[in-house]
């Protein structure tokens, strides 16, 4: 089957299991990964790898665009309000997870590379479902704007744990020399680099809008920027994510015609993320599940633990509202773009050792469940903390 009947079908299919998600009162994000789950590797391989690896592009857009979205919260002077707090409680969450896993990992005996990697991958968090949650849901309050500075600080935070624990993993698996440039140079430049990159681009983009005289123009500039973002992130191995947030935060604090680069490219933008999510869910082998066994569910559990217990912790001493100390941790434990990702990575930085396969079997094991149940804990957490309108014009519109 051609690409673009595949790419068809899984939009199409996941638009309506998303569709029939929200009639359960469940968010749709649900519904494009088990749409995937269905079509995909899993069930019947409309969408198998090799379409999988052609449309990845797709995906990689649809990162771009949440990550800009993700800059657009990040507003100087609300920054001057939840700035210590959303360092404190994105250190805290990877570390939590980081230290639980790793800790794990020992205790049932696995050796200490594999310990290291899997609570460095543990660590990470990938935003796209719990921010298309938010935006489903249109919340707003101290917990929308905490969670959503917490999931794009995690990236950088995350990215430097694993390259600290990657490094280590070498020593003992390569007997290579651990060196200050390797363990802390390298990934702070890397960091340094993309934020620098997104930002330079986001100012171009602030005077390509400047001089847009229409919303086909202003579309047209925005959606050309963040490929730009996306293509010289991956040439150049900085992260995406990064520099699609950078650029996002310029906009948002720079360009006087931001509001409305915002609004029309959430307008456009529901197609390529129904997409991402659905192609997502259609790369995962629930074969694997059975074989992940006392590793996979401890790594699971522990993960879980430690990103709720970590949050919590953080919001706690960092004195950040009771909604935030209470329900921050529920939107933290979606992983599907950042674990395939780093299940990748992995596999390249370590061949001819069983290490790729253990984090592959697991990550993508963990990851059907944490798909499934994440954005359910990120609306549960978002209702609690009464930050959903469209939740409130339900509970009205039934009294």
């Amino acid at each position: 089957m051609g690409d673009f009947i595949s790419l068809a079908l899984a939009l199409i299919f996941g638009v309506l299991l998303g569709k029939a998600m929200n009639k359960m009162n469940m968010p749709a994000v649900g519904g494009y990964i088990i749409a995937g789950l269905i079509i995909g590797v899993s069930g019947f391989n409309i969408v198998n790898e090799q379409v999988i690896e052609e449309l990845s592009f797709i995906s990689d857009v649809a990162l771009g665009i949440i990550a800009f979205n993700i800059g657009s919260e990040f507003k100087i002077q609300e920054m001057k309000k939840l700035g210590k707090n959303i360092f404190i409680i994105a250190f805290c969450e990877a570390m939590g997870a980081f230290v639980l896993v790793t800790g794990i990992m020992l205790a049932l005996g696995q050796d200490m590379p594999t310990a290291l990697i899997l609570g460095s991958i543990s660590s990470a968090t990938a935003p796209a479902a719990t921010v298309m949650v938010l935006k489903e849901y249109k919340a707003r309050g101290p917990l929308t704007s905490t969670l959503l500075g917490v999931v794009a600080v995690d990236d950088a935070i995350s990215l430097m744990i694993y390259a600290v624990s990657a490094s280590i993993a070498k020593v003992f698996l390569k007997h290579e020399v651990l060196t200050v440039s390797k363990v802390i140079i390298h990934p702070i430049t890397e960091i340094v680099l993309s934020i620098g990159v997104g930002g330079l681009i986001g100012i171009v983009l602030c005077y390509l809008l400047k001089g847009a005289k229409n919303e086909s123009e202003v579309l047209t500039f925005v959606i050309g920027s963040i490929v730009l973002i996306v293509g010289v992130a991956l040439q150049f191995n900085l992260s995406p994510l990064l520099c699609a947030m950078a650029t996002g935060i310029m906009v948002t604090n720079v360009s006087s015609k931001a509001n409305k680069a915002f609004n029309i490219l959430e307008k456009w933008s529901p197609p390529v993320t129904a997409a991402f999510f659905t192609l997502a869910g259609s790369r995962l082998d629930v074969s694997l599940i059975p074989k992940i066994g006392l590793l996979g569910v401890m790594y699971l559990l522990f993960r879980i633990v430690g990103k709720v217990g970590g949050a919590s912790f953080g919001a706690t001493i960092s004195k950040a509202p009771a909604q935030v100390k209470k329900y921050i941790g529920l939107g933290l434990l979606s992983q599907v773009g950042v674990a395939i990702g780093l299940a990748i990575t992995v596999g390249r930085e370590f061949p001819g050792t069983p290490l790729g396969e253990i984090v592959i079997t697991i990550l993508m094991a963990t990851t059907i469940i944490t798909e499934i149940i994440g954005p359910v804990a990120t609306k549960m957490a978002i209702k609690k903390a009464d930050e959903s309108s469209v939740l409130r014009e339900v509970i009205k519109d039934v009294n």
